[in-house]
């Protein structure tokens, strides 16, 4: 037969002095036993708290008790809950205590029940807060189950101002074995439902992410958080993200951040992409108030952000006074866990969830369930990129087709419906007819005009910033090389692409596709050679662009039709500039040069 332990030798020792007890305590038991009942009632972790608290006070007619909860690896509170103290006194106090110094810090170390005449007087005592009520008597007794130290219970300021007795002290020793099962119970049940609601958000995050609902639209984690408040003011939450992103990854940002927000019960949801620098920026966020604002950034040099980037979770139990956190983000917020979101090795960007300072620190339980969300929501944020790529990819396929319809056959029956007119209008002896046919070939250079640049359209990526000009001068080649049957050469001269105003790029690729157009419908040539001269200059010395276009066709023959070169002299001389045609590339001076040139 094995010795009792100390704990239920004090038990024991407890139930033994019960037994006997004056008058004045046995009629206190029952009081005693209806306590103990209420504080077995229930599971929600924080009532129970806070009715163990209220049942320690009126039982021993104390205006003031706490109860302060040891965090999971020992040596501070994780928790603290307070009666007597009014609300606005309670803000006005501000941070609460963490446990490791003073009277509080003494009882974790010692777990010995401590009673005092005037806690002031105590060496041990570190003193009161401004805007503290004033106390004096103090009881102290340690909350234990099997020998573990769960928390400590904290009694003030008798009613009828005498000291705490030894009677006192006995009763709230047994009422602290009760709180001790109700707080163990409450906290296995508060995990297994935290477990599921971190579970469930998962989910949510993922069936998210993959089917395009937004946040607003996936189902809210059920039942009350930690504090036992629903979670009905996470629907008022703020919701913001950067403007440079697509509306992808609008939505997929702004699901993990408001989820995170709601699971960890955290001031703000923030996620945060690397930046070219090295650094974090600020690109969604979920939070109550405006705090936060988008576009933050953490810089590279700050000690945390390292460790993120290379896949390391960071917790921070205060944030506005931790060295390591140099953001300006920092003051204004207490606990914290920053959660790399990274996948087969690749880390995505950093999930934030900040607590209000004050607020009780991330537990252990808390900690390792975010990491297991942020790792869930990191791949759901790959899966959904790969599925929008694969819709992108379907829908780039879908307009390469229809691109390459246009060009190879509707553009090519308007181009032979329009060599038809041009025959007939040669053909013709009526002048009205001519004129006719004239106009409607004209109308038809426009519609093919047209035509080509939505085929342009459709080959740019609905999200692709507007290339430069030298890459749309070749675009521009190569959609030429199709009906001509071989690919015109090119040559630039200067910076093409940081010299050359938009307006005037514009201008000269409409010109460079007259030119091109007139050279295949006309000239007959088998050479082309297109050059771009950011160099050149006008009559005047004004520096400018020169567009030239040489082939070694026929030329132009007298009397054609010359609406195209009517064009292009037209657009050049809005812009200041100039059109004209020379001798081409034969060796007889045979074909022709098309000169476009405006200024800078």
């Amino acid at each position: 037969m094995t010795a009792p332990e100390p704990q239920d030798r004090a038990e024991t020792d407890d139930a033994r002095r019960l037994q006997g007890l004056s008058t004045e305590l046995t009629a206190r038991v029952p009081q005693l036993l209806e306590a103990m009942r209420s504080v077995g009632t229930g599971l929600e972790l924080h009532a129970t708290l806070d009715r163990i608290c209220e049942t320690a006070a009126r039982l021993v007619g104390a205006r003031y008790a706490a109860l302060g909860v040891v965090g999971e690896a020992g040596g501070g509170l994780s928790d603290f809950v307070t009666f007597g103290v009014d609300p606005e006194a309670a803000r006005r106090i501000g941070r609460r205590p963490d446990g490791h110094t003073g009277l509080l810090g003494e009882l974790i170390r010692h777990s010995e029940p401590i009673r005092l005449a005037d806690l002031t007087a105590d060496p041990r005592s570190a003193g009161f807060p401004p805007h503290h009520p004033p106390m004096r008597t103090f009881l102290g007794v340690p909350i234990r189950v099997q020998g573990e130290i769960l928390g400590n219970l904290y009694l003030c300021e008798k009613h009828d101002g005498a000291e705490f007795t030894d009677h006192d002290q006995h009763m709230v020793r047994v009422l602290a074995t009760e709180a001790g099962l109700a707080i163990g119970n409450a906290r296995l049940y508060e995990a297994a439902r935290q477990r599921e609601r971190w579970i469930d958000g998962s989910v949510a995050v993922t069936t998210a992410l993959l089917s395009g609902a937004g946040a607003e639209d996936t189902e809210e984690p059920t039942g009350p958080d930690d504090h036992g408040q629903d979670h009905d003011h996470a629907e008022h939450a703020n919701t913001a993200v950067h403007p440079d992103f697509s509306h992808h990854a609008h939505h997929a940002l702004t699901v993990v951040a408001e989820h995170a927000r709601r699971l960890a019960d955290s001031a703000a949801g923030i996620v945060m992409l690397p930046t070219p620098e090295g650094g974090l920026e600020v690109v969604a966020v979920s939070s109550d108030t405006s705090d936060v604002s988008i576009g933050t950034r953490v810089p590279a040099h700050s000690p945390v952000v390292a460790k993120l980037l290379t896949g390391e979770s960071v917790h921070v139990t205060d944030s506005s006074t931790d060295p390591r956190l140099v953001s300006p983000l920092s003051a204004r917020y207490g606990p914290a866990m920053l959660l790399p979101l990274h996948s087969d090795g690749r880390v995505l960007g950093v999930l934030v969830t900040p607590r209000a300072i004050g607020a009780r620190p991330f537990t252990e339980s808390e900690r390792t369930l975010a990491t297991q969300f942020a790792s869930q929501a990191a791949l759901a944020l790959m899966m959904a990129e790969a599925q929008r790529d694969r819709e992108r990819l379907a829908v780039f396929e879908d307009r390469d087709r229809i691109a390459r319809d246009l060009h190879d056959l509707v553009i090519q029956r308007l181009y032979a419906a329009g060599m038809m007119l041009e025959t007939a209008q040669r053909q013709s002896r009526v002048p009205e007819v001519r004129a006719g046919v004239g106009k409607a070939v004209d109308e038809l250079d426009v519609t093919i005009q047209e035509i080509r640049t939505a085929i342009f359209a459709l080959q740019q990526g609905p999200a692709e910033a507007p290339s430069g000009l030298r890459t749309r001068v070749l675009r521009e080649i190569n959609m030429a090389a199709v009906p001509l049957g071989f690919r015109p050469t090119h040559r630039f001269a200067g910076a093409i692409d940081s010299s050359v105003g938009e307006l005037t790029g514009k201008n000269l690729i409409a010109a460079l596709r007259e030119a091109l157009s007139n050279t295949f419908r006309h000239a007959r040539a088998s050479r082309i050679e297109v050059t771009v001269d950011a160099n050149a200059e006008l009559p005047d010395g004004t520096p400018a662009v020169r567009l030239s276009v040489a082939d070694d066709g026929v030329g132009i023959p007298e009397g054609g039709r010359r609406s195209g070169l009517r064009n292009l002299r037209r657009r050049a001389e809005s812009l200041g500039g100039s059109s004209e045609v020379g001798p081409g590339l034969a060796e007889d001076g045979g074909g022709t040069t098309v000169i476009w040139q405006a200024p800078l």
